[in-house]
């Protein structure tokens, strides 16, 4: 298995890492020619602004439309949510191009500038039970973004409590929870829909491959055949010795 992943700018060589980990080979892509040779594609977190003027240089953006049209695989995180969401809010005066295709709303700095970068512990049930392991995540949230509704065909894989200064803020349009007024508000921070995953943290920061195993899987179902990696919780050795945290703790 060859997984593409969009080379333009960001975190894209730390998800190469984590899939050479799991015993995959991720290739870049700068070019849209180089989308004929994949069948499945992460695009990275890095600044969307930034990354988006790299792809309509390139003139990436019919292709990527393309391969998401064709039900091939894609996993956006952090900036790469915020490419394949239908509609993103809250963008720097004369917006950004989107590829599209994930029926959701984003809002591209929900959780605020770089200095309130966070980590979080994320609830995941439907992964773990799926890849094995704890119930829960450590989110890397660095500049991210928030889901802020997400349409019926996009089943929600992770959301975490809206923090204080968000929770009042009316312009977002957050969806609440079941219609409770005494429920917590919730932002949304990780969906899939078909062939598209989406994440607002980024699972590649982490000793934690379970998201790209679960990713792995996916392009499997859809098409590539068997999966070519172990689908075990493993930590990565290399990263356990690491402090478990250099970012605050959203609680």
């Amino acid at each position: 298995m060859v997984v593409g992943v969009l080379a333009l700018q960001g975190s894209f060589n730390e998800h190469i890492s984590a899939l050479r980990r799991l015993g995959v080979k991720g290739v870049e892509i700068r070019k849209p020619e180089q989308l004929q040779d994949v069948t499945s594609l992460i695009i990275p977190g890095g600044e969307s602004t930034t990354m988006a003027k790299l792809a309509e240089y390139h003139n990436l953006f019919p292709a990527l439309r393309e391969f998401v049209q064709m039900g091939k695989p894609v996993w956006g995180t952090c900036a790469g949510l915020i490419f394949l969401a239908n509609k993103a809010t809250g963008q720097k005066t004369g917006g950004q191009e989107l590829v599209g295709g994930l029926d959701c709303t984003v809002h591209r700095n929900f959780f605020g500038s770089q200095i309130q970068s966070f980590e979080a512990e994320l609830s995941i049930p439907e992964i773990a039970a799926k890849e094995g392991g704890p119930p829960i995540f450590r989110g890397v949230f660095i500049r991210a973004p928030g889901i802020l509704d997400v349409g019926p065909g996009v089943e929600v894989l992770a959301d975490i409590p809206v923090p204080f200064d968000k929770a009042s803020s009316s312009d977002l349009g957050i969806q609440s929870p079941e219609e409770n007024t005494h429920s917590e508000k919730k932002v949304i921070v990780a969906v899939r829909q078909g062939n598209l995953l989406a994440t607002a943290f980024h699972p590649e920061l982490t000793a934690d491959g379970r998201w790209h195993t679960y990713f792995l899987k996916m392009a499997g179902e859809i098409g590539e055949g068997a999966l070519c990696c172990r689908s075990t919780y493993v930590e990565d050795p290399s990263f356990s010795e690491r402090d478990k945290s250099d970012l605050p703790i959203f609680q």
